[in-house]
């Protein structure tokens, strides 16, 4: 039960950042490279996979494009995408490291 209020803390805190970050980035910043992402998942739980939908889209900058349930793996859009790997470890990490705790 700890991990659910620590992912809410997270989510809110990285939307506040987010929705900064790309006002920034439409006001005063020159152009970002937008793509796409593929994350690998370790999760399979439809609650668990449904909720990180919703944090990733939530999140300003960022969509849930498409999840390959064979391959176990989501698609994301990223409006600034400079390194993907950066991506990829900040959903296993920060997201779906709690979202796993949460769904044993």
């Amino acid at each position: 039960w700890l991990a659910i209020p620590e992912l809410f803390g997270i989510v809110l805190w990285d939307i506040l950042v987010s929705n900064i970050a790309v006002a920034r980035i439409i006001l005063f910043d020159r152009p970002r490279r937008p793509g796409f992402v593929t994350v690998p998942l370790r999760t399979r739980n439809p609650s668990a996979l449904s909720i990180l939908a919703i944090i990733i889209t939530a999140t300003p900058g960022t969509a849930w494009f498409d999840y390959s349930a064979a391959r176990n793996e989501v698609l994301i859009h990223v409006l600034a995408l400079d390194d993907e790997e950066h991506w990829k470890r900040l959903i296993a990490d920060r997201y779906e490291r709690l979202l796993l705790e949460i769904f044993r």
